[in-house]
Formats: structure tokens, sequence, C-alpha cells
């Protein structure tokens, strides 16, 4: 944690308020989200209990499933969970526009310009936290490789048709969570906390109703009253604000949930077991209300989170968006058209573990992502410039003198030395490079040495030109604001690696090679 976020926090307990982290909107908000408000029951956690889902705050569509031990009921919720979530994917995939991106030439080996399809669009999918991100991914790995009746006909327990295309797209959502700035697939506390600063821990902050209480607490009581009410408060046993996400109170589910579905169990042995039809028919109602009961106590459960992410919409929705955030979603945009061809290509769904090429690929992306979503939000935001100067790694000042220079050789470039008098303490080593934006680009310059207390000259490198005079605007003028940072704007590619074929054996071999050979079965005499 940062120095300034320390004292942003300790302001909050001051103050009994959260205090902003941040001055703009460092994620993409869609105008028209998908939220998913998923439920689990104890213990299980791939066996969904229900959902709240869809794009409308005044009419989410509810799932349930009455028996989360039942296969065909989970599938029958999995198979609604589709009609909900592919309609709303698909209706992004069709609109398009021109796009250029740079590819090998197979012929020359050249980087060359083509002109490819690029959604205008992306979907976008909000969850209550964290835990809701993991249980995405979860869903999309159980459904991803089922069989259905039209793919095997002999396959047992077939899926519903459209379930494993579902799972392909939580995976790719889920995998694309992963990587730093995507907002693709979005926790709403995690998306709060990066704004605002609350006098609780980082593991407190994952429950929404508790954040929510410190971002904007009622009249008359301050951030921590509220949040410990949301956290602890209860009514006739049970919990006034619910969990944000999939998992339940153990109150509510021994209390409440298990005996409606022992309830749900008996009416349909019953109703099974009629004799008649008048019979059947009093068994069906026990059995409709049975299922009514537990519908209802699901919407119990979900419905006061679904309403808090929305509230959390509201608070973001007031933050101007950042100046890089449009850049990172046209890159979500390209992830999404990628999937969306790979699918229409008939191409198998992902693995379920990546060749090391593809690992250490997405390792990079990950790694190289981070470093410019760290640069970016500090240009985007002098809240968080303020948090890196704090640290050493930027700093801010006023020019107080300008004296041109050349590099030495047989063309002499422009080379002008720039004083600037700042209260800030940057890690200035000897010539290391400081950078600043300059017309939305960095423009890098040296570290040349002290002149004084609070007096840093610098050496300005380039964009300045081809000629031997520098162009106008390129060089900061006396009287001139200006911030440098000790770290780089934009980040470098890293190392090129092996095709897959031609990928060493000591890294998982090249495709095609026999598996090694698997180690002996653990039996009991194995273990103690």
């Amino acid at each position: 944690m940062s120095l300034i976020a320390t004292l942003a926090r300790l302001e909050a307990v001051s103050t009994g308020r959260a205090r902003p982290a941040a001055t703009v909107r460092h994620r993409r908000l869609s105008d028209r989200p998908l939220v998913f408000v998923p439920l689990t029951t104890a213990g299980e956690a791939g066996a969904p209990l229900g959902a709240l889902a869809g794009t409308d705050r005044d009419a989410p569509r509810l799932l349930v499933v009455p028996q989360p031990r039942d296969r065909d009921l989970r599938f029958a919720f999995l198979a609604e969970l589709s009609d909900v979530v592919l309609p709303y994917v698909d209706s992004y995939a069709e609109s398009v526009e021109a796009a250029e991106r740079t590819e090998t030439d197979p012929e020359t080996g050249k980087r060359v310009k083509v002109e490819v399809e690029l959604c205008a669009d992306a979907p976008q999918l909000i969850v209550p936290s964290h835990a809701g991100v993991e249980f995405v991914r979860l869903l999309g790995r159980s459904m991803r490789f089922r069989r259905t009746v039209e793919q095997d006909p002999e396959a047992p327990y077939p899926a519903p048709p459209r379930v494993p295309l579902l799972g392909r797209w939580l995976t790719h959502f889920g995998e694309r969570a992963r990587v730093p700035g995507s907002s693709l697939l979005l926790a709403m506390t995690e998306l709060l906390a990066r704004h605002w600063a609350t006098g609780q821990s980082g593991l407190e902050d994952q429950h929404l109703g508790a954040l929510l209480a410190w971002i904007d607490p009622p009249a008359g009581e301050t951030g921590a009253e509220a949040a410990l009410r949301a956290e602890l408060a209860r009514e006739e046993g049970q919990l006034v604000c619910p969990p944000a996400g999939p998992a339940t109170d153990p109150a509510f589910d021994n209390k409440l949930l298990a005996p409606a579905i022992e309830r749900y169990d008996r009416a349909r042995t019953a109703l099974a077991a009629a004799e008649d039809g008048l019979q059947a028919d009093d068994r069906l109602g026990e059995l409709t209300a049975a299922e009514r009961q537990i519908h209802d106590l699901v919407l119990s459960r979900t419905l006061p989170t679904w309403e808090k992410v929305w509230a959390g919409i509201d608070l973001l929705r007031a933050l101007p968006e950042g100046a890089h955030v449009e850049e990172r979603w046209t890159r979500d945009r390209w992830s999404f058209t990628g999937h969306r061809d790979r699918v229409l290509a008939g191409e198998p769904p992902q693995p379920r573990r990546d060749d090391a090429v593809t690992a250490a690929n997405k390792l990079a992306t990950r790694e190289r992502e981070q470093a410019r979503l760290e640069a970016q939000e500090a240009l985007d935001d002098p809240l968080v410039m303020a948090g890196r100067r704090l640290a050493g790694e930027a700093f801010a000042g006023e020019v107080v003198d300008v004296v041109m220079a050349y590099s030495e050789g047989k063309r002499p470039s422009p080379r002008p030395l720039v004083t600037v008098r700042t209260d800030d303490r940057p890690h200035l080593g000897e010539r290391a490079k400081v950078y600043r934006s300059l017309g939305g680009k960095p423009q890098s310059a040296e570290f040349a040495g002290y002149e004084g207390e609070g007096l840093v000259v610098l050496r300005i490198l380039d964009k300045m030109g081809r000629g031997k005079e520098p162009e106008a605007g390129s060089v900061p003028e006396t009287g001139d604001r200006l911030c440098f940072t000790l770290f780089e704007h934009e980040q470098r590619g890293g190392a090129k690696l092996p095709d897959p074929e031609e990928t060493p054996w000591t890294h998982g071999g090249p495709p095609g090679e026999a598996a090694p050979e698997t180690p002996d079965t653990v039996t009991e005499e194995d273990v103690l």
C-alpha cells in the first residue's frame, strides 16, 4: 500500500467517511452492462442455487435451482443463463468497423498492415465481488467441455445445446479479467475500492454493503457504524444485508433454505408416487408451492445485492472517464473480436492447461499491461501521480532556466538544459532518464545534476524535430509547470518466444510428442 493510500485510509477513519482515491474513473463502464449476481450452496462451489441477471435495473431475471444436487435442474439453470448471456453477447458481435492490424507476411516475413473487422463495442459483465469473478471462471471451466446430443448422441448426461458455447464465453471473460486494466468482467467491490479509500481493511472491502456504507453512509451515521450494521445487523435471525457474492449465510442455509429444499424433495417424491390424476393435481400444487418458496428465498438473498451493484454503478458514472480508458477498452474490443472469430471458425474450446509458450505469453502480457496500467493511471489522475511523487517515482516543479546546448558530433543535435525547481525528492541516479507527456507522447530527458537545493537540471533528448533548432513548443520555457516521471509511459515488448513447434522438451516439448509417463496412483499403503 502506498503512503498516500495509507493517509487516505487514516483520513477516512478520522472523518467517518471514505476518501477519494482517484479523481477520474479508471475503468470503462458500458452504457448497457450485464449485471450477474450468483448464489451457490454452502460447500458446493460448483452447484449454483440461483442468480439474478440482466441489463435492466428494474427487471432482473431470476434463475433458481430448487435442488442443486439434481444434475438435470442444474443443466436447466445453465440453459436459462445461456438464454440471458448469449443474446447479449451476440448483440455486440454483429456491429463491426474497419480497422488496421499489423501481421507477419508468411511469404516475405515482413510486418505489414492489413484491414480487418473490429467489433464497434464489446459486452461487459459486472459481478458483486471478486468471488463472483472466480465463480464465472468456474462455470466456464465446468461447461465448455460438455457434450450435447447433437455433438455426441451417446454422451452420458448430455448438456442443453448452447451450454458449451456459454462456457467458452464465460472462460474468455474470466481469463480477460486477469489482464490488468481490462473491463470485460468487473467486480464491483474491486472497482469501488480502486476509487475510494475506506477506514477498513482490504478484506472487509470485499463486502459490498460495508464498502458502500463507507462511501455513502446514511445521515447521522459514520462509515464505521453503517458498515458494522451492514455486516452484522439481523432481523429474525437473518442478515439484513446478505453477503455480496456466491456465498450464503449459514443461518439462512440452516433455518430457511434446508427446510424449503426438504419440502420440495418430499413434494417431488409424492408427485412421482401419485396413483391417480386427482391425487397428482394436489401434489403438483404442493410441488409448485415448494418451488415458489425457494424462488422467494433466493430472490430475498440476491435482490439487495443487485440493488447495491447498481448503486455502485451510479457512483462510478458520476466520475469522468480517464483519458487512457478508451485505449484499454479498444484492446478489450480486439480480444472480444478475436474470440468471436475463433468461435465462428469452429475452433475447439480453450484447453484445460496452456502449453508452455501460451502460458509464458499470457504472463508476459499481464506483466506488461500491469506496468502500462500503473503508468496510464498516474498520467490520467493527479491524485495517483501524487502517490508516485511521494514514492520518489515522479516530481513536479517550475522551470526556472533554459540553456540551449548541442550534442557533439558531425551533426550536432539540440540538447537543451532545463532547470526545474521542485519540492519533491525523486530517486535520481547518475544519467537517469525521466519522461514527460508532450502532446500525448512521452518526451525523454536525462538527469544532468543538481544546481542547488531543490534545483534539478535535465537534458532534453528527443521529440524536438529533425532540424538544428528545436520545433516550437518542444522545449519547456521559463515559468512552465511540468511533471516528470522516472517510469516509462509506454511499455516495451519482451523477447520473442519460440513457436510451439520449436518449444524445447524441458518446457513441454513440441506438440504431438508422447506425453511423459504418468506416476503411479496413490494407494492405501502409501498413506500413513
